[in-house]
């Protein structure tokens, strides 16, 4: 009998594991089913075979296998077809690097027989009886083939189409020789890798005219998509004001040559904009490749004269242009070169940097073209999901009209309808308005905001020179701490120019009514180089008369640039006040800064604090700084801040309004200065790292008070003083290897931090002027606020009290975890409390 048992077992374990035959309609009820839920339960299973007849002949457990080999199999495809891409792309990446490899290797041999050249010149002249001025010419010979001259040509036929396209080829070849060949010396950028998923290979020039940069990459889009994408400059080019195209031209080959005008924005307030007056030329080569080149029509190229420029000074693109090739498999090879002169001469000396850069060039125009097209690539294969309801498409345009409000305002083109009001004796800040504001809002907008009796838009704008602060350090300060500079009078004012009837205008008065921000992110770029985000005002009344406006306010708000370790990107907070409906048309008012690298300076004068430009306005002149200002280290880093704010007015409150952001713009310019001068790096000693120590009379005692206090309640040193004297036992504290900081004590308020020390601040990922905007409870997550309530007698009545290891969060919204902690009360020397200390250890970003 138990050998029949077993025999059954053993038939009824083959017949569950025998091999199953699925007939085409049993495949597609199930595929229906995987579709809806690709893990059904067993109670869902079986429901499948009750509803599905042609299912009753299959067990439960084959059913189950079914859908574990099904989503093994999707598991599989999905991988492979991930490889495949990734193949493509090291494929495609590959043949790029060999080919840059090849033009190097052509570029050495290049500079080998210029060598060799050179060297035999100055042998003959120092063996022979050749003057000064011939040596002086071999030199001259040498740099002056650097510089890619532009060959003479007569005037051509403005009406002939031969002498365009004659034009139009020298072009193409010209620009195919700096694309793939060597006519420019190309330099890469640091920290342009090449990689599956980099933004591609970045070059800038070296000792050529103007200023160029080249980018090679790959992208997942056909060529002519592309190529419709970067003839729409304005779609991704933020400093472009408007490009015409004035006449189309069709060629023998099925090309097209256009003229074409464009109009660029200044990016200060200092120097005049540039525009363009070009030859664009678009054609296709024996090999699929697309190419879309353009040039500079001058008296030298010949070709039909421009447009006049009056406000505008007239810049020339040297032969630039785009590649586009085919990839096998899908997608395109993209070689990009931007070559331009925009007239340095014709500035201000402290500006020149700004348009001697070719650094510059590239992150703003260069990259910029590779990143939008990369953007354009992951949206459409759906590789990029934003929250909200809103399209990528949409989120973009609200990008670019933030950035071209700001420029508008920072320009004030006249034929936008701005005009310049007098000053009050003083010219740090400019005041212009507009009271035609539909000339540069659109037609599209409702001017209901502007009453009928008259109104228009007012905007105070100033630029100064910034001594020792990185830009993107900078921006990132004045996004994360909004309270160190802005005014929420200010700001309501502005949030209440969107209704029907405004406020009254207040008085400027920074810190006036008590708020805090929460930022709401609403999307990013896929190199995070930019954020666009909505940013909630809430704001605290203290008293009755401040309700009204104490209330929550929204703000668009876009940042980039804050990455560091991009070399050359102009860092930039624009911001512009919305109501809660946000809807896709919403009339925007940007407001913001921009902070522009110049290039670093290791000779020549200093300054060791922020400037202002007012004196060193006049085109030509030199630095004039007294010579007792030299940096101390020999480094200067530079940069130009500009700042503008928009405000509406009714003409009967012009003058209030002009005078209210006058007086708002110096005050913000003065939290600036303050800010940028607390957390530029030290320039005293190098030992210090970045922050410097506070040497004040009251961090003195502070650090006695700590180091005492700790040594009452736990019977041990803090650390080993090699002195006794107050600044040695600050130096020390400030050094000391564990977070250690400060924070009030006072009822019915919430901790903030008041000191910390080098690694505290690290780790809080702040400065001093910043930490008092701190409180304990936003920096320990739910854990650590229970474990420090539930020990908070104890370290008043013990005076101490160590707590667990656990998770706290940076300024930045940035994890960090620590080993142990411990808190101890701080006696003054009255031994009454003064305050309670922290001290982090073993801690580290997760």
């Amino acid at each position: 009998m138990a050998l029949s048992l077993h025999k059954d077992s053993a038939n009824n374990q083959m017949d569950s594991s025998k091999y199953v035959r699925y007939t085409p309609e049993q495949v597609e009820a199930l595929e229906r089913v995987y579709a809806e839920c690709p893990k059904p339960s067993s109670l869902r299973r079986q429901q499948l075979i009750r509803e599905c007849p042609i299912l009753s002949n299959i067990e439960p457990k084959q059913i189950k296998v079914w859908f574990q080999n099904r989503r093994c199999r999707e598991k599989q495809r999905k991988e492979a077809s991930r490889l495949q891409t990734v193949n493509r792309k090291l494929s495609a990446m590959n043949k790029l690097l060999m080919e840059e490899n090849d033009r190097l290797q052509k570029q050495v041999s290049h500079l080998v027989y210029e060598n060799g050249y050179m060297k035999q010149q100055i042998q003959t002249a120092s063996a022979g009886t050749t003057t000064d001025n011939s040596c002086e010419s071999v030199v001259m010979s040498g740099q002056n083939q650097q510089q890619n001259p532009t060959p003479q040509h007569p005037n051509r036929d403005a009406n002939n189409p031969a002498g365009l396209l004659a034009i139009a080829e020298e072009t193409l070849a010209e620009f195919l020789s700096k694309a793939t060949g060597t006519a420019v010396d190309w330099v890469q950028m640091i920290g342009m890798k090449p990689g599956p998923d980099s933004i591609g290979i970045v070059a800038v020039s070296r000792n050529c005219s103007g200023v160029a940069a080249r980018a090679c990459g790959l992208v997942s889009l056909e060529p002519t998509k592309v190529a419709e994408i970067l003839k729409d400059r304005q779609s991704w080019y933020r400093d472009c004001r408007c490009v015409e195209v004035l006449s189309i031209v069709p060629t023998g080959n099925g090309g097209t040559i256009e003229l074409m005008y464009m109009q660029t924005y200044a990016p200060t307030t200092l120097a005049a904009a540039r525009d363009f007056w070009t030859l664009r030329y678009t054609t296709s080569l024996e090999d699929g490749s697309l190419v879309i080149c353009e040039r500079s029509l001058t008296s030298s190229t010949g070709g039909p004269t421009g447009p006049p420029s009056t406000t505008f000074i007239r810049a020339e693109m040297l032969p630039s242009g785009y590649l586009i090739r085919p990839c096998e498999g899908g997608g395109s090879i993209i070689h990009i070169v931007d070559h331009i002169d925009l007239d340095v001469w014709s500035v201000p000396e402290v500006l020149r940097p700004l348009y001697e850069s070719s650094k510059i060039l590239a992150q703003k125009l260069t990259i910029a073209a590779l990143q939008h097209i990369r953007q354009i690539a992951q949206e459409s294969s759906g590789e990029i999901q934003y929250g909200g309801g809103r399209q990528p498409a949409v989120l973009r345009t609200f990008s670019q009209r933030l950035c071209r409000g700001f420029n508008d305002a920072v320009n004030g083109f006249v034929d936008d309808g701005w005009s310049l009001m007098g000053t009050d004796g003083v010219e740090d800040v400019t005041i212009a308005i507009n009271s035609s504001p539909n000339k540069f809002l659109g037609s599209n907008y409702n001017a209901s905001m502007f009453p009928a009796f008259g109104g228009g838009v007012l905007c105070a704008k100033a630029s100064m020179l910034l001594q020792n602060v990185p830009p993107a350090l900078l921006v990132r300060f004045l996004r994360e701490h909004r309270s160190e500079w802005a005014d929420y009078g200010v700001d309501a004012y502005s949030a209440a120019c969107l209704k029907a009837s405004p406020y009254a205008v207040p008085c400027a008065r920074p810190g006036g009514f008590p708020s805090s921000q929460v930022i709401l992110p609403l999307a990013h770029t896929i190199e995070h180089e930019e954020f666009l985000e909505v940013v909630r005002i809430e704001g605290h009344a203290f008293s009755p008369e401040d309700v009204t406006l104490a209330r929550d306010m929204y703000l668009l708000q876009l940042c980039s640039g804050v990455d560091e370790n991009a070399i050359g990107a102009c860092a930039q907070l624009v911001f512009a006040p919305i109501d809660e409906s946000f809807a896709d048309d919403a009339l925007l008012l940007p407001s913001g800064f921009r902070v522009i690298p110049l290039d670093p300076k290791s000779d020549g004068p200093a300054a060791t604090r922020t400037l202002d430009l007012a004196s060193t306005m006049e085109v030509g002149s030199a630095n004039a700084r007294p010579a007792g200002e030299a940096d101390l280290n020999g480094y200067n880093l530079r940069s130009v801040l500009t700042i503008a704010f928009q405000f509406t007015f009714e003409n009967h409150t012009r003058d209030n309004v002009a005078a209210m952001a006058r007086q708002y713009v110096r005050s913000v310019v003065g939290s600036v200065q303050r800010v940028a001068m607390a957390i530029a790096p030290s320039r005293l000693s190098t030992q210090l790292g970045p922050k410097s120590l506070p040497g004040s009379p009251e961090a003195l005692t502070l650090a006695r008070w700590i180091s005492r206090s700790y040594r009452i309640h736990t019977g041990t040193e803090l650390f080993r003083a090699e002195s006794t004297a107050g600044d040695a036992i600050l130096k020390q504290l400030w050094h000391h290897s564990d977070a250690i900081m400060c924070c009030s004590v006072k009822t019915n308020a919430s901790p903030v931090f008041t000191f910390a020390n080098q690694a505290g601040l690290d780790m809080l990922e702040t400065t001093l002027v910043a930490l008092q905007d701190i409180m304990l409870d936003k920096v320990l997550d739910e854990s650590g606020r229970k474990i420090l309530c539930s020990e908070f007698s104890k370290i008043m009545q013990q005076g101490f009290a160590y707590l667990p290891a656990g998770i706290c969060v940076s300024s930045m919204n940035r994890p960090v975890s620590y080993e142990q902690a411990i808190a101890w009360k701080v006696l003054n020397d009255d031994d009454s409390n003064h305050c309670l200390a922290f001290m982090f250890m073993s801690w580290s970003f997760v």
